[in-house]
């Protein structure tokens, strides 16, 4: 591609579109805060209409300026094409997975008689429309595999719609179900209908209205919604976000009840083969995390934190589901218990060792089998199947392997390759290591660092410094193409596991949360500062990047250290934290950083991180590129616009501060591969504008 000069010209100061100011003051506590740009909120106004058009028109005339563009296009469309498989699901005889050829937009789902049979089209996104913007965002086969509850994302958005699709004929049925949202389906045993998840439909503006009172449904297959019946709700409690599954064996109805985003819930079973039995709780208080894992009669296997941060594995029989008499199966480690799976009456734990996998198995009464062998330094997932069953399945992926899918027979216990990608680069070339640096409060912190082998460490590479740091998210190795393409133009990626997440177990992210929020903060800017000082890079060649609250992270830490990056992208970021609670699914979040609005205390450590709130005008600020899109239902996108006027208009320095405004798209999921790619480029552009590479 193109070479950018390494010692980059003086740019000239960009004249940006006007943006209206108004005198809105909002009082927090006795605390006045200005917020001239609140009529951005009205994000269908014509006037700001106008505002994005104009500020993607200027991002436009600079971004496509950038040389090399089309190579660099090129190559990403070269790493990207490659089949991609994901993980085959049994149902009945049949197995389910779905395939993209390489640069499909989205995946297309199959179905095969047995797992060598040839496989048949179950559902193409790709013909739902011209654009690829429709995407499959859930897919539930009933228990013998003759029908399909499959919902559909119309350009991104978190409402979705259901429907039912017979296997064997291709033809969907008359079943619609229309408001659901953060939903599954959970199939009857004897597929004659299947429960989910949604809201009551909103008297108006869909995309920003507050989402309260979540509520489980059942529908019977080939009836009208409207003759749904309502399985579960909490009257009581408005913010409490519901979950069904039914057990393999199909006698119970598995509810999860969670507040806000916290990682911990409430757990209660109905049993379905009698109408009016009660609903037994076996946690009734969101404590600690409650994950059934799978069942023989009335005894229970369930993955918990309750007296384990770190998680355990207990058994709790519901002819007598109090405390006092549940067993533990599976000790605590010094290891995050990340998930466990039953298989062939083995537990199947998979743990988080410094955010690498490790997997053991156990008898289903706690005694240690052994550790599967895994092939490197990477992340193992999957093992899904059932308690009777004799094989499973797991993907493994690390920075420089794409995702290899393996065959575990759960009698030998020994794996296999099942599918494996077709690669068009060296992975040999490149080396992954992890290192542990020092936070501002000693607290150490480890970062996995990838690039090309016989990097010089003479603080001239452009590194890009990627974090995220909140809800129990934990970032483990995994395959990007986009990654990789930065690695092999010269770039060092950089993944700091930062409190907040969940890579150490509860602790470490509840370290990163409320009053504790600015740790992680000062976790992402620490890791900055050691790659500076170890000379794989300067300020002036490290970008930062992060997406919804890794946005967040990047953005508040441009705003504390302005001089300690050459390049930012905040994505889809949470940016105005006093206003995030009032659209949308946001109130959920206050699980995680707290309320603006109900808790002094909260209020005063919020508003000394929240960006919008703590720009200061006249300041040189690095450069900037943000981007959004304009169906983001999660994170409102004016988040975003009233951070960019607001940057641009304290920017004193020529470092430039433009946003990317998404069209038919939402906050990400879904999102067709085309977009994918142009998002990337973009932002690689930016980059090497800025950072030089």
């Amino acid at each position: 591609m193109a070479s950018v000069p390494e010692t980059l010209p003086s740019l000239p100061k960009l004249n940006y579109p006007k943006a209206r100011t108004v005198d809105q003051v909002d009082d927090y506590f006795g605390t006045k805060v200005s917020d001239p740009y609140r009529w951005m909120e009205d994000v269908d106004s014509p006037e700001l209409a106008t505002w994005i058009a104009e500020e993607n028109r200027l991002t436009r005339s600079v971004l496509d300026a950038v040389p090399g563009r089309e190579r660099m296009h090129a190559r990403l469309m070269e790493l990207i094409d490659f089949e991609r498989y994901t993980l085959p699901r049994r149902r009945g005889t049949r197995y389910f997975y779905s395939h993209n050829t390489g640069l499909q937009n989205q995946n297309v789902w199959y179905w095969t008689e047995g797992l060598e049979g040839e496989p048949k089209v179950l559902l193409d996104p790709n013909t739902m429309s011209a654009d690829g913007t429709i995407a499959i965002s859930g897919l539930s086969i009933s228990d013998d595999g003759r029908f399909a509850a499959y919902s559909i994302a119309d350009a991104g958005s978190d409402w979705v719609k259901w429907y039912v699709r017979d296997v064997e004929t291709g033809v969907d049925l008359h079943d619609i179900v229309e408001w659901s949202k953060f939903s599954t389906a959970a199939w009857l045993k004897d597929s004659s209908g299947f429960f989910y998840e949604g809201y009551d439909a909103p008297d108006n503006e869909a995309l920003k209205a507050t989402n309260y009172y979540h509520k489980i449904f059942f529908h019977k297959l080939r009836t009208r919604q409207s003759e749904d019946t309502l399985a579960f709700h909490r009257p009581d409690d408005k913010e409490v976000n519901l979950g069904a599954a039914v057990s393999d064996d199909g006698r119970y109805l598995l509810i999860h009840q969670s507040r806000g985003s916290s990682p911990n819930n409430e757990l209660a079973v109905k049993d379905l083969e009698d109408p009016d039995a009660p609903v037994i709780a076996i946690a009734a208080v969101d404590d600690a995390v409650y994950s059934p894992i799978d069942n023989d009669g009335t005894r229970f296997w369930i993955h918990t934190t309750l007296d384990a941060p770190n998680g355990r594995v207990v058994e709790v029989d519901l002819a007598q589901p109090q405390r006092e008499h549940w067993k533990t199966i599976v000790a605590e480690s010094k290891n995050n218990l990340d998930s466990v799976s039953m298989v062939n009456d083995t537990l199947i734990v998979n743990y988080l060792a410094d955010a690498q996998s490790m997997v053991e198995l156990y008898t289903r009464d706690g005694a240690l089998l052994q550790q599967l062998q895994l092939p490197t330094i990477g992340t193992a997932a999957g093992f899904g199947g059932k308690r009777t069953e004799a094989e499973t399945f797991f993907v493994f992926t690390n920075f420089t392997t794409p995702a290899t899918i393996y065959r575990l027979d759960m009698n030998s216990r020994e794996s296999a390759v099942y599918r494996q990608p077709k690669l068009k680069f060296d992975p040999a070339q490149y080396e992954t290591k992890q290192i542990f640096y020092s936070s501002k409060d000693g607290t150490q912190v480890p970062m996995f660092i990838s690039h090309k082998k016989g990097l010089a460490l003479d603080g001239t590479n452009p590194t890009l410094l990627y974090g995220y740091g909140g809800f129990n998210v934990s970032l483990v190795p995994e395959f990007s193409s986009s990654n990789l393409l930065w690695m092999e133009m010269g770039g060092v990626y950089a993944q700091p596991s930062l409190r907040g997440g969940g890579e150490y177990g509860e602790a470490w992210h509840e370290a990163g949360t409320k009053l504790k929020k600015q740790n992680v903060f000062d976790d992402f800017i620490a890791a900055a500062e050691w790659l500076i000082a170890n000379r794989y890079t300067s300020s002036k060649k490290l970008g930062a990047s992060g997406a919804s609250n890794g946005g967040l992270l990047v953005a508040a830490s441009e705003i504390q250290r302005p001089e300690l990056f050459g390049a930012v992208l905040p994505s889809v970021g949470v940016l105005d934290m006093l206003r995030f609670d009032k659209f949308t699914i946001g109130w959920a979040w206050k699980t995680d950083y707290g309320s603006p609005s109900e808790n002094e205390e909260e209020f005063q450590a919020i508003y000394r991180y929240s960006p919008l709130a703590n720009i200061k005008a006249e300041t040189a600020y690095p450069a900037t590129l943000i981007s959004t899109a304009d169906h983001d239902d999660r994170v409102f996108p004016a988040h975003s616009f009233k951070f960019t006027a607001a940057m641009q208009a304290a920017q004193a320095g020529p470092n430039p501060i433009l946003i990317r405004i998404e069209t038919r798209a939402g906050h990400g999921g879904g999102m067709p591969l085309s977009k994918r790619v142009e998002l990337t480029i973009d932002q690689f552009s930016f980059l090497l504008k800025n950072l030089g590479a």
